[in-house]
């Protein structure tokens, strides 16, 4: 029988520790040591593949072997009919992999793992939930507008008991709902706890590997948005994805914060209807705002979301302070990046801000760090301020200093296709980005400008 013993785990970054302790030592978080009871395994007793589990699956000693000596051949990913996905994880499904997804209660993520699960014709798909029953995973699945697939349901929570029906089904994709609701006879705490997810974890990753059968996994988040469970749960999987989006508006981002296998700067935009989540696979077109009349203060950048270009809106209001202290608000885009940006139009470009009220938004929810937006920003601020609207046909791709210059950008000529695609006329960016750009088989005019008030010439009408 195993023993049992009482350790000290943080609830934030899984540090164990003998005693309890006030702050965790290791990450420094406050109050959250706390004490669970864990079990020293007996090797009969093991996880995945144990010494029992028969004469083949006996676990061999590592060898060091020299690096020019290992045989290394690239395996094919697994492509899906979800583009957003495969571009997400950059290029398809990694045979071996472990991906964990997280995200706010009802967000969607379960629909979007059980949509691509019905969506792998030809493969046998192993789907495990630990939180729903075979009935309501059914009913999910015929509100999905899916095609028929060799997908198989199953609701538990013991990893022993999943192995053993693993090994039995040989499942080519093992899908995990959710890692919190998993609990292994190892670990004498309950599921949920630092101890229970790291085990868990580390079983899937042994059989992911051992296997090489792409495993996913849904995780919980925290009320600060953060994954729950310990810090080592990111580390040991090869593949974090993150489902954003507000659940009172049908659009949702889906986000790259790790990937072995890729990018981290890509992101798939999908929409939710009532027969699943749809692929939005040109999501400029729903990051503008469709109006009829001209409005100050609106203004369309150029951005890029890792290879993908976004035409995106920047909506500024710009008031004078009555209440004393002006007030600098920004929705979607680094506030301190404002303040640094009025700055250089008060003392570069003659306008007097100091004593008015900045009000800036990015249209669509998203959080914009790419310096190519700053031309719009400006373009925005300054139309307000002066109460003249900017064409909706002109599109702004440059970066700001703080001498008032407008700096290059990289990608320019892929920013400059997308905005041609989506009926652009004319473009602001920076002279120096003309060299090598071919402008004459271009169907957009472009403006390239070296400083702000030659920007503010032309738009301003």
């Amino acid at each position: 029988m195993a023993k049992l013993k009482t350790t000290y785990f943080c609830q934030n970054c899984g540090q164990q520790s003998a005693k309890w302790m006030g702050r965790c030592a290791t990450c420094g978080e406050w109050n959250t040591i706390v004490e669970e009871v864990v079990a020293k395994d007996e090797p009969e007793k093991g996880g995945w593949r144990s010494p029992s589990a028969g004469p083949g699956h006996v676990r061999v000693a590592a060898k060091p072997k020299a690096l020019h000596a290992i045989n290394y051949e690239e395996q094919p990913r697994i492509p899906t009919i979800d583009g957003e996905l495969n571009r997400v994880l950059g290029g398809g499904i990694v045979p071996g992999s472990l991906v964990l997804i997280g995200g706010e209660p009802g967000i969607g993520k379960s629909t979007l793992l059980l949509q691509i699960a019905l969506s792998l014709s030809g493969m046998r798909v192993l789907y495990v939930s630990g939180e729903e029953s075979e009935q309501q995973i059914k009913m999910r699945a015929e509100r999905l507008d899916a095609p028929v697939s060799d997908c198989h349901v199953m609701t538990e929570t013991s990893t022993q008991n999943i192995f053993r029906v693993v090994e039995h089904f040989e499942p080519e994709v093992l899908i995990i709902d959710s890692i919190q609701t998993m609990q292994s006879s190892l670990v004498e705490s309950g599921a949920g706890s630092v101890s229970q997810v790291r085990e868990c974890t580390t079983e899937f990753m042994k059989y992911a590997k051992e296997s090489g059968v792409p495993v996913f996994m849904i995780g919980h988040i925290t009320k600060e948005g953060s994954l729950a469970g310990p810090k080592v749960l990111e580390h040991m999987v090869d593949t974090v994805l993150t489902f954003e989006g507000d659940r009172h508006t049908t659009y949702r981002i889906l986000r790259t914060t790790k990937n072995r296998f890729g990018s981290t700067d890509e992101l798939g935009i999908y929409e939710m209807l009532g027969s699943g989540l749809r692929q939005v696979t040109n999501p400029s077109e729903i990051l503008i705002s469709q109006r009829d009349d001209a409005l100050s203060g609106v203004t369309i950048g150029s951005m890029l979301e890792g290879n993908r270009p976004l035409m995106i809106e920047s909506q500024a209001l710009v008031s004078v302070a009555t209440y004393g202290t002006p007030q600098r608000s920004s929705t979607g885009f680094d506030a301190k990046r404002l303040n640094m940006l009025l700055a250089v139009l008060e003392k570069r470009g003659g306008f007097r801000l100091g004593q008015q009220d900045v009000f800036l938004n990015i249209a669509g929810g998203l959080r914009v760090e790419d310096p190519a937006i700053d031309l719009a920003v400006c373009a925005a601020v300054v139309s307000s301020y002066e109460d003249i609207a900017i064409a909706p046909s002109i599109a702004f791709a440059a970066e700001v200093g703080l001498g008032g210059e407008v700096r290059a950008v990289s990608r320019i000529e892929s920013r400059i296709a997308e905005a041609e695609k989506l009926g652009f006329k004319e473009i602001y960016i920076s002279k120096y980005n003309l060299k090598g750009l071919d402008t004459k088989n271009m169907g957009i005019r472009i403006r390239p400008v070296s400083r702000l008030d030659e920007v503010f010439q032309g738009v301003l009408l």
